[in-house]
């Protein structure tokens, strides 16, 4: 089928093809598709460019994934990501399946494929690595789309895969009681234990904002701690005023810094280390100390749900307390405002003392009036 203004669409078989002219010569380029739209939209997208002497990619169908996947990680560093390095765990999962695959034959049952793959568990030996997680699975697709979008964009490549995202119940509803807290933190490594505590009071995220924290961002003078604009999740800054319990921690952890410093000579810039060194991520003796302290399954990043919790329960202004935890918007705060079961009992129990009801009591039984005398007793 010709279309005005020059080019024309065809058939082979099931796959449309488009067929336009570039300086007198003839060229021919297959959709890959099955459906007449593509064609017109690709030759509507060859003509554009021919018109605007833009160059076109005559070789789209020899462009493999691995060099979108380059480009993606060269978009994250290039624009300084914060999640540069969990993209590159991201692409590492996609690579073997993918990366030496031509960009424009990927299929969607080959996603499809992929997915049911990773939802299933892998026996090596005597040890099964578990099935990946919904939400895990999603964010390799969600970097697999990404990279497709930049080929697209960079007309690299002519079109992109249907990919189909996975359903999500991924809502954590954990939250540690002072208790918990007091007994995960027993049975954690000494040089762990300050940095955890800092997490618990003030929620701040572990592994980009509480791990790297440096003593020129503690002010002991004026009681606050800073994150400067462009080092937190939302580029925003922010302070923290000291607690006690967060000012005898930071204390403690300044001297015992100091003494470390005169005993080697060394320069040691970081709140929170490991003999000086900083430590990488914990998982192992987390994991350890959880299941010692009779709470398996818990992950640090509870821990911004229990400050969330602890400054609702203060009664701190809710605009106040998202910019001491960080959060942006208050959608995302409120689903970290985790109501527990105390907490609900608690409510009853003022409700029922608003009616003049005594807590506890059996079927909710009132007080007897003041002057009245207890039914089956004399005067």
């Amino acid at each position: 089928m010709r279309r005005k203004g020059g080019g024309s669409y065809y058939r082979r078989g099931n796959t449309w093809w488009i067929k336009f002219y570039r300086d007198g010569k003839a060229y021919r380029e297959s959709t890959h598709g099955t459906r007449e739209s593509d064609a017109k939209d690709l030759l509507n997208k060859r003509l554009g460019a021919i018109a605007e002497g833009r160059p076109v990619n005559l070789k789209a169908e020899k462009v493999l994934l691995g060099e979108l996947f380059d480009d993606l990680l060269i978009e994250y560093t290039v624009n300084r990501r914060k999640s540069l390095s969990r993209m590159k765990e991201l692409i590492a999962h996609l690579r073997p399946t993918f990366g030496h695959r031509k960009a424009m034959s990927i299929t969607t049952p080959e996603v499809r494929s992929y997915v049911a793959d990773r939802l299933r568990p892998v026996g090596r030996g005597d040890r099964e690595i578990p099935a990946a997680a919904n939400a895990t699975v999603n964010r390799e697709l969600a970097a697999l789309k990404r990279a497709l979008s930049l080929g697209l964009k960079a007309n690299k490549i002519t079109h992109r895969t249907h990919i189909e995202m996975l359903a999500e119940n991924n809502v954590r509803q954990g939250f540690f009681e002072r208790d918990q807290f007091e007994a995960v933190r027993r049975h954690l490594p000494e040089y762990l234990r300050p940095a955890l505590t800092f997490c618990y009071i003030t929620g701040w995220r572990t592994r980009s904002e509480v791990f790297p924290l440096t003593w020129a961002q503690v002010d002991f003078k004026a009681r606050v701690v800073r994150l400067e604009p462009g080092t937190t999740k939302n580029n925003e800054g922010r302070v923290f005023y000291m607690t006690p319990e967060l000012r005898s921690t930071l204390d403690a952890q300044r001297e015992a810094t100091e003494k470390l410093i005169r005993k080697t000579g060394r320069i040691i810039p970081l709140v929170f280390h490991r003999k000086g060194r900083p430590f990488r991520w914990p998982y192992k003796a987390w994991r350890t100390a959880c299941r010692k302290a009779g709470v398996p399954g818990r992950i640090m990043h509870d821990f911004r749900r229990t400050a969330v919790r602890n400054l609702e329960r203060a009664g701190v202004p809710r605009s106040v307390a998202m910019k001491m935890t960080g959060h942006r918007t208050e959608a995302v705060y409120r689903r970290y405002a985790i109501v527990s079961d105390s907490d609900l009992r608690e409510a009853a129990d003022k409700l029922a003392a608003l009616d003049g009801v005594v807590p506890g009591g059996a079927m909710g039984t009132k007080p007897a009036p003041v002057g009245t005398v207890p039914v089956g007793r004399g005067l």
